[in-house]
């Protein structure tokens, strides 16, 4: 099988803020909140959720909101995301566990896990929607409104593999699992921090998928597309061209209709059992088996070395992925945002039945 040729940096102090910023996407995100509003319609969850948004608002329309708060991208921070930042400090890494991809499951403190990440943020955002708002279960103090803005958001966050499985790579140049955080030194043991630093060549990944995968036609109202980068990183890959990609190949453009796609295709969803503040757990070990998944056949290669703009050097390695590696991904990525919708909304039901 030919391979793509990819760099991997792994030297976390170089990861840049964006490239872990929008897992999913915009439409990615609103695809997920738009599934859920669909299949809440007319229950008394939906009434709940109505309760807590603003006239206008919807699941799909507030989807972004946690990324929004980030600022850059969404316009001007509005009062609400303001005091939000303020109040939550670490609210970045709220998004994401770094769990290695090999292991089959997420655990309390574990290798990759920490105290704010996506795990146990979404417990604390389920235990206030349940009504169980104390220090111990709302540690960040999260209002209704908030738990909701936040469980919608990381609703889809879970389910982007790589916001789950994270690669480790060892001295001797290959895909590791680091027996406890200790060992993850940057000297024998690198974190590649989600895949944010592992560089594909765009230009030639997007020659294959044009191969690989119906072409996108133009939305209205469209700018020119920009010129793409030589590179992108394994991480924003999953996070925005696997996106594209899914709704490209279920022949739809926006995430409205990706929506309507999805629950006339009837899926297969897994069920959740128990009480719902175990079903983030549930949910990021199915996303630990896709993230094995997305890492399938993806190698290490030779190590070099590279600078960065301020003069520091760190350790690079090239890897190879399967040439036709849009194929694969863009269907477990369509199979994930559909999963986090049904999901989504399966959790508000069981909150407010």
């Amino acid at each position: 099988m030919k391979k793509l040729a990819c760099t991997l940096a792994l030297a976390g102090a170089f990861a840049t803020v964006s490239a872990s910023a929008l897992a999913w996407g915009n439409d990615g995100h609103r695809a997920v909140g738009a599934i859920a509003d669909k299949l809440i319609k007319g229950s008394n969850a939906e009434k709940q959720v109505a309760a807590l948004l603003l006239p206008g608002e919807s699941l799909e329309k507030v989807a972004t909101w946690a990324d929004c708060v980030k600022g850059n991208w969404c316009g001007p921070q509005t009062p609400e995301m303001i005091d939000y930042v303020n109040a939550n400090p670490k609210h970045s890494e709220y998004h994401y566990t770094d769990v290695p991809f090999q292991l089959d499951e997420y655990h309390d403190h574990g290798v990759g896990t920490f105290d704010d990440d996506i795990v146990q943020t979404l417990k604390s955002a389920i235990a206030v929607l349940q009504g169980k708002d104390t220090p111990q279960t709302n540690p960040h103090r999260f209002s209704k409104r908030q738990a909701l803005l936040i469980v919608t958001h990381l609703a889809g966050d879970i389910h982007q593999p790589l916001h789950v499985g994270a690669g480790f790579v060892g001295k001797n140049g290959k895909f590791v699992v680091p027996k406890s955080h200790g060992e993850v030194d940057s000297l024998n043991v690198f974190d590649s921090r989600g895949g944010n630093n592992l560089l594909l060549d765009d230009a030639v990944l997007t020659a294959t998928s044009d191969k690989l995968i119906p072409p996108a036609p133009p939305k209205e109202g469209a700018a020119p597309a920009a010129s793409k980068s030589p590179t992108k990183p394994f991480h924003s890959y999953w996070d925005t061209t696997v996106v594209d990609y899914a709704m490209r190949r279920s022949s739809t453009r926006t995430p409205e209709q990706f929506a309507q796609y999805a629950i006339d295709s009837k899926p297969t969803v897994s069920v959740n059992t128990g009480d719902v503040s175990g079903w983030p757990y549930q949910w990021a070990n199915e996303s630990l088996a896709v993230s094995k998944a997305a890492h399938k056949d993806v190698t290490v290669g030779a190590v070099s070395t590279q600078t960065s703009r301020s003069g520091e050097s760190y350790k690079v390695w090239a890897l190879t992925v399967p040439e036709n590696y849009p194929v694969p991904s863009s269907a477990l990525a369509r199979e994930q945002l559909i999963k986090g919708g049904y999901h989504l909304a399966a959790l508000l039901r069981a909150i407010w039945p």
